[in-house]
């Protein structure tokens, strides 16, 4: 499939956004981050406007953004419209959990659970756009929604850490949350490229035409003499050399780093400390953009089955 950069922007930054929110939400009430308005102010500030943001290049994919709203009135069977209803309510919740915080000096449980639980939901529903593509093998499968979940939620603990040592506040709950979700991204990251790799789709190019009763099928004549819409959004090919080396690009910029740098954050107090959750957080988004591409690039739709390819 054809990597658009509005697509992967938005479920970078979203994911981020939205992991920041529900650890803000779940976190704030039980009294393990600083309760200063000014940590709330920045706190809620950076995870709104992820989520605005990525939401909004989410946008600039489509033919006509200005009708983007009109996405939300099929919520009974799309996941795109479910995505953008949930996304939109969950700006209740989360608004006026931050106003409260920050205007009021008050921290509450239930607003910051429904955040939480909007945010969740609305990553959830993210991923369940790809994964409910059954055209797309690696897309149609388990590992696609957890995937999503668990690099918001290391994305968001990452970045919620770097803010509390920004603030002087002895998180360590925070630092162990973001080196749990990070283990957890990984392993849930190596699952899913050792399934890609070790399976296919069922379909073939004798079951898409219908001629598998009588031989093998091969591409006798090209649909079409010159390159259209099809063969460009998915079309698109990685050579397998390209894809390993931004796979390991990913894995150490997006996991392997950010977890040394998050081990090292907790175990190393003062500057040194500040200065690796300074990094571990940019550069753990820094490698969740590359996955995200990978994750566009490596997918094969079954049309391509009617233009030659032996498999999807």
């Amino acid at each position: 499939m054809h990597p658009a950069l509005s697509v992967i922007a938005f479920t970078t930054a979203s994911g981020a956004g939205y992991g920041l929110l529900a650890l803000l939400g779940i976190l704030a009430p039980m009294g393990l981050l600083p309760a200063s308005a000014g940590f709330a102010f920045v706190a809620t500030g950076l995870a709104l406007a992820a989520i605005a943001g990525g939401l909004l290049s989410s946008t600039l994919h489509l033919g006509h953004p200005e009708r983007a709203w009109r996405a939300m009135s099929q919520w009974r069977t799309s996941w795109l419209s479910r995505e953008g209803l949930v996304a939109v309510v969950t700006f209740v919740p989360a608004g006026l959990f931050a106003a409260a915080w920050v205007f009021g000096g008050a921290i509450s449980a239930l607003l910051g659970l429904l955040a939480a639980l909007g945010a969740v939901a609305t990553v959830y529903c993210t991923a369940m756009i790809y994964a409910s593509l059954k055209p797309i093998q690696r897309w149609n499968n388990g590992w696609v929604a957890p995937n999503y979940l668990a690099m918001g939620a290391m994305t968001g603990a990452l970045w919620l850490h770097l803010l509390c040592r920004l603030f002087a506040f002895p998180a360590s709950a925070v630092a162990w949350i973001a080196v749990l979700a990070t283990v957890a991204a990984m392993a849930l990251k190596l699952g899913y490229w050792r399934f890609i790799d070790g399976s296919q789709s069922a379909s073939t190019p004798e079951s898409a035409t219908g001629l598998g009763r009588i031989g093998k099928v091969r591409l006798l004549e090209a649909p079409h003499t010159s390159e259209n819409y099809l063969l460009e959004e998915m079309g698109f090919r990685i050579a397998r050399k390209h894809a390993r080396k931004l796979r390991l690009i990913a894995l150490l910029a997006g996991f392997v780093a950010p977890l040394l740098l998050a081990l090292l954050a907790l175990l190393v107090p003062g500057p040194a400390g500040a200065l690796a959750a300074l990094l571990a957080a940019p550069l753990a988004t820094a490698g969740v953009l590359v996955e995200r591409w990978l994750f566009f690039a490596e997918a094969r739709h079954t049309v391509m089955l009617y233009y030659g390819a032996t498999a999807a």
